[in-house]
């Protein structure tokens, strides 16, 4: 089973940036493609990004198009995502997530799911 442990959030104002990271403990972590997902407070859990096994495959939610990136280190098992612009509307606890499945955007297809790490965007 694969263990998935998020880091990286916190509190930012608008405009600023952080980044996420994502620490896989499971060996090939290559053998995955990898998603981000958000959660803001009353609201169904979104998804962010996604990247394939071999990078080979990006794509974005229309509303971080531009400002987010999303990007993996295979050898140290890690997928990072970096936001930048960060607005209010992006507060949210944010989730990584693995899936056997190519550029999957739905959250039942992603098996794997770390705790999840809170970001803060002030006004």
């Amino acid at each position: 089973q694969v263990q998935l442990v998020e880091s990286g959030g916190g509190l930012v104002q608008a405009g600023g940036s952080l980044r996420l990271s994502c620490a896989a403990s499971e060996r090939p972590f290559s053998s995955y493609n990898m998603g981000w997902f958000r959660q803001a407070p009353g609201k169904a859990r979104e998804f962010v990004a996604g990247i394939s096994r071999s990078v080979g495959y990006i794509h974005y939610a229309d509303s971080v198009k531009g400002r987010f990136t999303i990007s993996r280190d295979n050898a140290k098992n890690t997928v990072y995502l970096q936001m930048n612009s960060l607005k209010p509307d992006d507060t949210a606890v944010y989730y990584c997530a693995a899936t056997a499945i190519l550029g999957s955007s739905r959250m039942g297809e992603y098996a794997y799911w770390g705790q999840g790490t809170q970001v803060t965007v002030s006004s």
